[in-house]
């Protein structure tokens, strides 16, 4: 039986969504082994001058505990 452990995690890009879920799970993946999935709970935007100028994620990772 496996056990899994879900954790929270924020990320940001100045790209897109897509970017900072990528470097979210990158970033994550340096210090925790066995990321299964991840859950992107919600995105937001910061806006500069009418502009957007970062792209934020916020989500649920799920991986392996040994």
């Amino acid at each position: 039986m496996a056990v899994m452990k879900v954790i929270e995690i924020l990320a940001n890009s100045e790209k897109n969504w897509e970017d900072a879920t990528r470097k979210a799970i990158k970033q994550a993946s340096k210090s925790i082994k066995g990321i299964k999935s991840a859950f992107v709970q919600s995105q937001s935007v910061v806006v500069n001058d009418d502009e957007i100028t970062e792209f934020r994620v916020n989500l649920k990772v799920t991986f392996e505990v040994n």
